[in-house]
């Protein structure tokens, strides 16, 4: 005969477990999933999946950590805290991400946004040709084409990427975000 107190130990156990696992792979995918992929991937009940999401959060934030879940939009991901993230680009590049050119042009299209393509080039050079496929295999900015030239603005991944919260922040913060690389570097 098993007793409650043994019922108890044994969900605790599991529940510790489902945690790892839940952790495990925020960890490896590195991106925003929603429940769908959450529920494929780690084979737990939605249901428990939110209460383990509580717990994670709570968990590192707790724990005064530099990591964190972040979530939009019923999407959740693990990331570094955006007061982190120049010194882990640093260490994954041995650099900054963007050479200073790519941040004034990928700066330029931030704050003109949506701008054509041929603008840009105007104002930048040749160059920016390369920083904007960049910018595009990155999937930071969206093109359209019109006419012989695209029209170019950010993507809801540039926002991601630059843990900018609220697509309504003011041009002036996503181009200190952008900037803030630079002077990560310089330090």
């Amino acid at each position: 005969m098993v007793s409650s107190k043994t019922v108890e130990e044994i969900d605790e156990a599991q529940e510790k477990e489902d945690l790892k696992k839940l952790e495990a792979v925020f960890f490896v995918a590195g991106r925003f999933l929603n429940m769908s992929d959450l529920v494929a991937i780690s084979d737990l009940n939605p249901i428990i999946i939110r209460g383990l999401i509580d717990r994670l959060k709570e968990k590192y934030n707790k724990d005064d950590s530099a990591i964190e879940i972040v979530e939009r939009s019923n999407m959740w991901k693990m990331d570094v805290s955006s007061e982190y993230s120049g010194i882990v680009n640093k260490m994954a590049t041995g650099s900054a991400e963007f050479t200073k050119a790519e941040q004034e042009t990928l700066a330029l299209i931030a704050y003109k946004q949506p701008i054509k393509q041929s603008v840009i080039i105007k104002i930048r050079g040749n160059k920016a040709y390369d920083h904007i496929k960049k910018f595009s295999d990155l999937n930071l900015i969206k093109k359209k084409k019109e006419g012989h030239t695209n029209i170019l603005s950010l993507s809801d991944e540039f926002y991601d990427y630059f843990n900018v919260s609220d697509k309504s922040d003011s041009k002036e913060n996503i181009l200190k975000i952008i900037e803030k690389e630079e002077t990560d570097e310089e330090q």
